[in-house]
């Protein structure tokens, strides 16, 4: 190619950073870019029925990619998609969000539609600059290398999202030609100084610890950190415990697995451990209302913490900055001293498996038969996906064997995620099974991207638990906004099944084991599109772990103000 044009550049650099799918909403002022991002060989793009829905895609695909791209129109478009872009700076994840614009001569001149009508249209980037770590608006063509090369090198350094608005009448203006993409993606080395620092003085706190614990969060992502946490797990000999939001970040069948820890709701006495701990070693932790159960279990011993790119180490704190993660990880367990006083002890307190009989075929379906019912879904090849809700619940009391993934995003909590999410998803990784459990309230935020799935033939497992509302907030704060308007959603399925699109999704509305069961085992052998499941359960059937953690949640969020 001779020349390059803007579009063409975009194009060529999404390629190089190991993009395939981009998941798009057309609209007139980001048609010419979308015409050039597809021509480009390496790049497929994947309409979506909406812009939220977009860029949740994005934000799912970016989860098994690494990193994710979504193009949508100005102001009507952006502003939709600003929310899954929120997702995905809260869930650390390098989503590039691309939105068209208006012609670069109407600016601070003319009214135009999908604006707010006012003539100056520098808003959107204003807006997008609160929730990316770097947005750039293109209004030069000379100059969109290098606002293009910032913007994709900034969110790949620091796993947030980044923004870049393009006018409609640029995206097939020439520019420069992109040079190495080496410079882009090439990450800074953790200093050579601080990583040795770090490492002896963590080496030497750890050596005066009687009783340490490694608590694992949802920052410790991909497989270079995932291997040097076992490494340094095994170093030690300790027990370790991810936070609710980082499960399976550290192997389940694991020796060293004591468990999720989530205060009162912790599986596997995991919570027992940690109390009795005196030094926590925490590793991508991320402490919310949320994972603290309204504030409630929050450890007060003393914290080695290792962040993505710095660590903390007590006695007296010292900070170190740029000392990458698994750089962190990997030399520590060289050196740290052995203590596996907290895995001896958790040994003694291990709970034994609870004794459960299993319900008869015809018996009324319920949540914890489901549950039960479905851990023969998880292999692997399995990934999944848990929405905002019981289904959280009923997610981390699965066992995930080696090599399972699961997916939660439970600093954003939208609920709906997980729908358009596992799209993206499974598009990025087609070989693995992907199933997700939802509540009905959830489904129906955004239930149009099934209609994608069957578009698309994705063999995706839905387990949609229908109790006829919210069942979170009804356990936070109930009111009757908590229920809502009842679905067939089994039909609405069939619905997207369209003749001329020659669907083959499946879908069952089940309310007794045995017919949950047969509907397990259909879907399993499905392979040509998603598979629904609709579990009728009665709307007072919710984990008691649900119920506990709400109640500590809704006491939190009731706080009395501060008076002075």
């Amino acid at each position: 190619m001779s020349s390059f044009t803007i579009g063409e550049y975009l194009a060529e650099r999404l390629a190089d950073i190991g993009i395939r799918r981009h998941f798009i909403v057309p609209g007139d002022y980001n048609l010419v870019l979308l015409d050039k991002l597809d021509s480009h060989p390496s790049l497929s793009e994947v309409g979506c029925t909406n812009e939220l829905n977009c860029s949740l895609a994005a934000e799912g695909y970016a989860r098994a990619n690494g990193v994710g791209a979504c193009v949508v129109t100005y102001s009507v478009g952006a502003f939709a998609a600003f929310n899954g872009v929120g997702s995905a700076y809260a869930e650390n994840l390098p989503v590039i969000m691309i939105s068209g614009a208006p012609n670069s001569n109407d600016a601070g001149h003319h009214l135009l539609h999908h604006t707010l009508g006012e003539r100056s249209f520098t808003y959107q980037l204003e807006m997008a600059k609160k929730i990316t770590c770097c947005a750039v608006a293109v209004n030069r063509a000379d100059k969109a290398p290098e606002l293009i090369d910032r913007a994709i090198r900034t969110a790949l350094l620091e796993a947030k999202p980044a923004y870049i608005e393009i006018p409609t009448n640029l995206a097939g203006e020439t520019c420069p030609r992109p040079g190495p993409i080496s410079a882009v993606i090439e990450r800074t080395p953790s200093d050579s100084t601080s990583l040795a620092l770090s490492v002896a003085k963590a080496a030497e706190f750890l050596a005066t610890a009687k009783k340490p614990v490694i608590l694992v969060g949802p920052k410790v992502r991909g497989k270079v950190a995932k291997t040097a946490l076992v490494k340094l797990a095994e170093a030690i000999g300790c027990a370790v415990v991810p936070q609710p939001a980082a499960k399976g970040c550290f192997p389940e069948d694991h020796a060293q697995f004591a468990g999720i820890f989530w205060g009162q709701v912790s599986t596997l006495a995991a919570d027992t451990i940690v109390n009795w701990a005196d030094v926590l070693i925490c590793i991508g932790t991320v402490f919310t209302d949320y994972s603290t159960v309204g504030w409630t279990a929050m450890p007060s011993v003393d914290k080695l913490v290792v962040d993505t790119n710095s660590v903390m180490v007590p006695g007296p704190p010292t900070f170190y900055s740029q000392v990458w993660l698994h750089d962190f990880l990997a030399r520590l367990s060289e050196t740290v001293p052995w203590n596996a006083t907290t895995m001896v002890e958790y040994n003694r307190l291990r709970l034994d498996p609870p004794y459960t009989r299993a319900s008869r075929g015809l018996d009324q379906l319920t949540r914890k038969e489901i549950v039960r019912r479905s851990q023969k879904l998880v292999t692997p090849e399995t990934t999944v996906f848990v929405d905002t809700g019981d289904s959280w619940f009923n997610g981390i009391s699965l066992h995930l064997p080696h090599g399972a993934g699961f997916e939660i995003e439970m600093q954003w909590g939208h609920i709906g995620w997980t729908i358009p999410a596992a799209f993206g998803y499974a598009l990025a990784k087609p070989k693995r099974r992907v199933v997700v459990m939802v509540g009905d309230g959830a489904f129906q935020m955004t239930a149009q991207e099934v209609s994608q799935m069957v578009r698309w033939r994705v063999p995706i497992i839905i387990l949609l638990m229908n109790n006829k509302g919210y069942t979170i907030e009804v356990e936070i704060h109930d009111g009757l906004y908590n229920r809502i308007q009842n679905w067939k959603y089994a039909s609405l399925v069939q619905a997207f099944n369209s003749e001329e699109g020659g669907g083959r999704a499946l879908s069952f509305e089940v309310s007794t084991v045995y017919h949950f069961t047969e509907a397990l085992d259909k879907a399993m052998v499905h392979v040509d599109g998603p598979t629904l499941i609709e579990c009728k359960i009665d709307p007072d059937d919710c984990s008691r772990d649900l119920i506990t953690w709400g109640h500590f949640v809704a006491a939190a969020n009731a706080r009395a103000p501060v008076k002075d």
